[in-house]
């Protein structure tokens, strides 16, 4: 039980505020998304909207789980909970289901429970844990590779389920790293790599490396002619033209049709508005319908037509788009990121090196599921199946989120207990 104590106990009602506002949004649109009409009971589990408001309920009981259990429980069993949520990605391939196409779900009864979920808490507390060790430089091979290697394990498995999306979120943590003391150089060559990918695909090799070539020339004449520059942006250039020619073979070779083909729409190289396409080309009319006021309440027109697959999904922000227009997409994006911006500001008030890791962590995450989500839904990202926080329908990731977020509340609502 909580032996940190209840005096000082200061949860920032803000958050939770922000994580109400967000969750009944989502769950009125989770309804509308739904239904076919008003008389439809709230209560009625044969729908998605009630199974969402049981799961609403359940994560009530967690987070007063999470409340009354000790704050430094979770920075003392990280570990454990690492190994747990592995072990249950590894059990999938024994025990697990297939549901679309990725065998991702535990499903005992009528209620299905995806691991990758509670995999992004458990290496969110494995890695704050890790940094907040005062002998930890990510500039140390050693302490890089280590830390690296309890990232890859549970994206890898995720990725061989095939889940790409859930394994993709596994890079927020990459960028903790970056603001603990991973060389910048890192990111710059994830950020060149994904570049240099695309250039690639859209204009060919021997363009992209022509723009790579004229960029090397540009930067060593802004750098004075500095011979001690010559040398990285010789090996940079290098790299680059190795990267470009095995992009085709990478492309044509690793990927599936399915991933070959979502790319392509999202470049602009092919048109599918039928086959794989077909979500994205549903979800912009759907976007663009509800013009700046939108249609109304259960008055989505797509949304009744059930012409967006996976609507209350990964798609729910379609129906914020098409029933309450351009206005209400603004107020819940401003939402989200008032939510970041808060978290944000929690994590320059905490008292230990765990807690503060641990924010970063949950930002990060947060922040990339946001991105990706509605960068999928408007069609600037390929589709991948990455939900929406505490929007899209699920019990496994609103869990998943709630534990994630609520976790840091409880560290930072004790943070006075621990300095």
């Amino acid at each position: 039980m909580n032996t940190s104590g209840s005096r000082h106990l200061k949860p920032d009602w803000v958050i939770i505020f922000l994580f109400i506002c967000l969750a009944g949004i989502g769950f009125v649109n989770i309804y509308s998304a739904s239904v076919s009409g008003l008389e439809v009971s709230l209560l009625d589990l044969s729908k998605p909207h009630g199974k969402q408001l049981m799961f609403i309920g359940l994560s009530s009981i967690l987070i007063l789980l999470i409340f009354s259990l000790d704050s430094k429980f979770y920075e003392r069993f990280a570990f454990v909970f690492y190994l747990i949520t592995t072990l249950l990605l590894i059990g999938l391939f024994i025990f697990g289901k297939k549901i679309s196409g990725a065998t991702s779900w535990y499903v005992f009864g009528g209620v299905s429970i995806q691991p990758s979920e509670f995999a992004k808490v458990s290496c969110a507390l494995l890695v704050a844990k890790y940094l907040s060790d005062n002998q930890v430089d990510l500039k140390n091979l050693k302490d890089l590779s280590v830390l690296s290697l309890w990232i890859f394990i549970p994206a890898f498995l995720i990725l061989i389920q095939p889940d790409a999306g859930s394994a993709l979120v596994f890079t927020a943590f990459f960028l903790v790293m970056y603001l603990h003391s991973l060389s910048g150089w890192f990111v710059f060559a994830g950020f060149s790599a994904i570049i240099m990918f695309l250039l690639t695909l859209l204009l060919g090799s021997t363009w992209a490396i022509g723009v790579v070539l004229g960029f090397c020339v540009l930067l060593y004449f802004l750098l004075g002619k500095r011979k001690h520059k010559t040398g990285p942006l010789l090996l940079f250039f290098s790299i680059c033209v190795v990267f470009s020619l095995s992009v085709n073979y990478i492309f044509q070779e690793v990927f599936e049709q399915r991933h070959r083909d979502r790319f392509n729409i999202v470049l602009g190289l092919t048109e599918d508005n039928r086959d794989i396409g077909f979500n994205t080309y549903q979800s912009k009319i759907a976007l663009g319908s509800g013009g700046f006021w939108g249609k109304g309440f259960m008055e989505g027109t797509q949304t009744k037509g059930n012409f967006v697959p996976e609507q209350h999904t990964d798609y729910i922000f379609t129906t914020v788009g098409e029933e309450w227009g351009f206005a209400g997409s603004f107020v819940v994006i401003a939402l989200f990121v008032l939510f970041l911006l808060r978290l944000l500001h929690l994590i320059n008030r905490q008292k230990t090196a765990f807690a503060k890791w641990y924010g970063f962590g949950v930002v990060c995450v947060f922040f990339i599921h946001f991105a990706i989500n509605i960068g999928m839904v408007i069609g600037v990202v390929p589709t991948i199946g990455i939900p929406l926080p505490f929007f899209s329908y699920g019990g496994s990731s609103l869990w998943g989120f709630t534990l994630l977020l609520f976790i840091f509340i409880k560290l930072d609502a004790t943070r006075y207990n621990e300095w």
